[in-house]
């Protein structure tokens, strides 16, 4: 979130598009309501189905599900020609005034300049900005009449997505779509700026083939209308678990390192060509000022790798830059899969994760298990991916025949266990441990630990016995693992690790400004740097003070970065450092003081006065937030663009001959099988989460079974009435990787959309159930998971799978 979710009781118009926070969210669901009742906001819930969020919209739409950015791109066209656009906003804090050099190319034929038919990839060289080589800086043109500048270029790319064409591609009626156009942009009518609106999303954005890009469109969107950094205001996902923010700041993706630091690679012949490579420079018209704080990369790397490696970090070696691992290939989640599928892999460690259940192509993932040599899982109950072998379908001489090894450890649930969750809005909150790991499970930590002491213990002996069966053992053997009890550290030491500390006097870091580039500080996140200080773990603080009334809780835990709680800041006020809306004053520039004040710490340099033009995206090397995203950013293109699923109901209708994303990942085994609307795969099939289960974890826990005891399809009326099926009937849901068999739940909740001419239904399946957990209706269902159904195509970008919208068959079973 770049904001948090206190704050959206501050907006005065929500979005909510691709998530369902009713439901899937309901504790944070209370501040759009808080925002409705006290501040009469207006909700607008853009979803393929009529959700429990919609019933308490202003305006519901129903979408076809993958459609989002031509809905988003038809508000980016509707905003900019009715004048409902943050003028000096747009021209003081994007890049709307840059000028983009000479040969690049809008995708009129559905691709951007520079794409290689033999390779399916872009060289990105004509995707820049004039003058970015020249020692007068960026050129640019304030009147944003230039037609080379970005937001000309916006303009233009946009243009094409007119309501008649947001109708053919979404299904939404031409006059639902301006109805919601129009409610939206009402925030900047004549040129009102006091007013704030946000957008809400979740995986209903980032489950697709072009999951990026959706975001990216509702980031213009809201840059066009100055919304960013504005309490009340902001792009906001809503994550889909407690953790799953933490995870990813620590590096729970494979092509980055902790706090975002990017992950070396092949090329990087030693430490300093790896910093020049990932270490922005500052890129801005010459009378503009950039904080570029990404400048600080060597900084962070440098303390990154002592907090990794101790005393074994050192200039003379480049502070141990080659103990880390450089990839050279994607170790994405639906590659390694793949990988194993070919045999490449021949293990994995499964802690937390139902690799089998969660998709996608479920059925790849059993086979590829069955060719590892072996598998460790490390569960508070037997799931799907540590019984693949007793998977639907397999019967007891197959079983003998699977050659992997399976390890099953038993481990400690949530309440088992302190540490912290860092949440959607970027806040670390402390936990305690409610009960002890029961019988013979134990702490995650526990069992990391006395894997990793072992495999030490390994290098060692052979080191010992002057043998090298293992290659390189460096990074094990200088590891640090300074612990109290280094078979089970303690997670407040490892958290005061990850803050930070300085070498030379042994104390906690106050922040990550203090970090330093010359191995005199430590810190295994500096996002975190400031979340364990000399003064406390401020994760741990409860303090319910707000003395502005906007939510920010300076003293309850500790927001990264900084304990700042909404990003981009700076954007809040005008160019002059006067809040936009007086009543909503989060920092503005205090001539008396010459520095930046407020309620929540100031996002750009705090003593830049508003004269100097300092950026308030101080992360961009521009210092501006990027319509336009330069170069290397992105792999699909500078600007969104609207591409159909991998499998879909129709072309597309902007460019038939380049329907889907021309660089979404696809695989090629026998099982990644797409399917056609000729071959009779006519139903779009989205799948989701209810309110009464937790992902594959609650159905092992009777209470949440009561509550939904059975899976099931939802179907529309229609659409039954036409294959005779009446609600509680069995149906059989066939795509063309695997097959689900369910009861039907017929609903007028989803209805049959017009998308390009052409009648198409939806249907949603609730992801919940497999083969293991409480069988209530033991005998009655088929034990089959959701995702035997879904493709692995994924996002070139972020390397998400295709789960929310696909095709498939449907029939009624006798």
């Amino acid at each position: 979130m770049t904001n948090g979710w206190i704050d959206i009781r501050n907006t005065d118009m929500m979005l909510i598009m691709g998530g369902n926070p009713a439901e899937n969210h309901p504790c944070g669901f209370k501040w759009p309501i808080e925002a409705k009742r006290n501040r009469n906001a207006k909700m607008i819930v853009v979803d393929p189905r009529f959700t429990r969020t919609a019933a308490t919209a202003d305006l519901f739409v129903q979408i076809r599900a993958g459609s989002d950015i031509a809905f988003l791109g038809g508000m980016v066209k509707y905003a900019i020609e009715n004048q409902r656009i943050a003028r000096d906003y747009l021209i003081h804090y994007t890049n709307a005034a840059f000028i983009i050099q000479e040969g690049f190319k809008l995708p009129d034929d559905g691709l951007f300049s520079g794409f290689d038919h033999a390779t399916n990839t872009y060289d990105r060289a004509s995707w820049t900005y004039e003058g970015a080589d020249k020692p007068t800086g960026l050129s640019y043109d304030l009147t944003l009449e230039n037609p080379r500048c970005v937001f000309q270029l916006l303009k233009q790319h946009y243009s094409r997505y007119t309501p008649e064409i947001v109708e053919r591609i979404t299904g939404i009626p031409r006059s639902e779509f301006l109805k919601a156009a129009d409610l939206f942009t009402s925030i900047r009518k004549d040129g009102d700026m006091k007013k704030a609106a946000t957008i809400l999303y979740a995986v209903g954005f980032t489950q697709h083939s072009s999951a990026t890009q959706t975001i990216r469109t509702a980031a213009i969107l809201q840059l066009l209308l100055g919304n960013v950094g504005r309490a009340g205001g902001g792009v906001n996902a809503l994550r889909g678990h407690s953790n799953i923010q933490g995870a990813t700041d620590m590096a729970g993706v494979f092509d980055i390192l902790p706090g975002y630091l990017k992950m070396p690679n092949p090329a990087d012949a030693d430490f300093k060509s790896y910093l020049a490579r990932i270490t922005p420079k500052a890129a801005k018209p010459a009378p503009w000022d950039s904080f570029n704080y990404w400048s600080n990369t060597p900084k962070f790397a440098v303390s990154f790798l002592k907090a990794m490696y101790g005393d074994a970090a050192k200039k003379e070696n480049d502070w141990a830059f080659h103990y880390l691992p450089k990839i050279d290939r994607q170790y994405s989640w639906a590659q390694i899969w793949d990988d194993m599928y070919q045999g490449h892999i021949k293990g994995l460690l499964a802690f937390g994760m139902n690799g089998v259940a969660i998709g996608p192509n479920a059925q790849k993932n059993i086979d590829a298990l069955k060719k590892a040599d072996w598998l460790v899982v490390c569960e508070i109950y037997p799931d799907e991916t540590s019984e693949f072998w007793k998977s639907p379908g397999i019967t007891p001489g197959e079983m003998k025949q699977i050659p992997t090894t399976v390890y099953r450890l038993p481990g400690a649930g949530f309440a088992e266990k302190d540490g912290t969750f860092v949440n959607s809005a970027r806040w670390l909150q402390w936990k305690s441990v409610a009960v002890p790991p029961p019988g013979q499970a134990k702490l995650d930590q526990e069992i990391l630990a006395r894997i990793f002491l072992k495999v030490r213990e390994l290098y060692q002996l052979e080191l010992n016995q002057k043998e090298s069966r293992g290659k390189f053992p460096d990074p094990i053997l200088h590891a640090t693992w300074d612990y109290t009890d280094p078979h089970n550290p303690s997670l407040a030491e490892v958290a005061r690790e990850i803050n930070g500390r300085d070498l030379s006097s042994g104390q906690q870091l106050p922040g990550f400004a203090a970090l330093k580039d010359d191995g005199t500080t430590s810190s295994g996140n500096w996002l975190y740097c400031g979340s364990w200080t000399e003064a406390g773990a401020m994760m741990q603080r409860r303090g319910t003070e707000d003395p502005s009334g906007l939510g920010v809780y300076p003293n309850w835990g500790w927001s990264w970065p900084a304990n700042r709680r909404v990003l981009y800041n700076r954007a809040s006020c005008d160019p002059a450092g006067n809040p936009w809306d007086p009543d909503r004053k989060q920092i503005w520039w205090s001539e008396s003081a010459q520095r930046w004040v407020g309620p929540d710490v100031p996002d750009i340099k705090p003593d830049s006065p508003p004269k100097d033009h300092m950026g308030p995206f101080i992360m961009n090397g521009e210092g501006v937030g990027r319509l336009f995203v330069p170069g290397a950013g992105l792999a699909d293109g500078p600007f969104p663009e609207h591409y159909e699923p991998a499998e879909s109901p129709v072309a597309n209708a902007l460019h038939p001959n380049q329907s889907t994303n021309p660089i979404a990942k696809k695989f090629h085994s026998t099982l990644d099988k797409l399917g056609t609307p000729a071959e009779g795969y006519n139903i779009v099939c989205t799948t989701y989460r209810l309110t009464e289960h937790y992902h594959y974890w609650t159905k092992n826990n009777p209470m949440n079974v009561q509550l939904m005891p059975e899976p099931f399809v939802e179907i529309p009326s229609e659409l039954a009435d036409s294959l005779g099926l009446r609600g509680g009937e069995k149906v059989k849901v066939t795509s063309a990787r695997g097959h689900y068999i369910a009861k039907a739940m017929v609903t007028r909740r989803i209805k049959g959309m017009m998308i390009d001419g052409k009648k198409v239904y939806q249907i949603g399946i609730p992801i919940h159930w497999g083969y293991r957990g409480i069988a209530e209706d033991a005998g009655e269902t088929a034990l089959t998971p959701a995702n035997l159904l879904s493709p692995a195509v994924i996002d070139p970008n972020a390397f998400t799978p295709e789960f929310k919208g696909f095709l498939v068959k449907l029939e009624k079973l006798a």
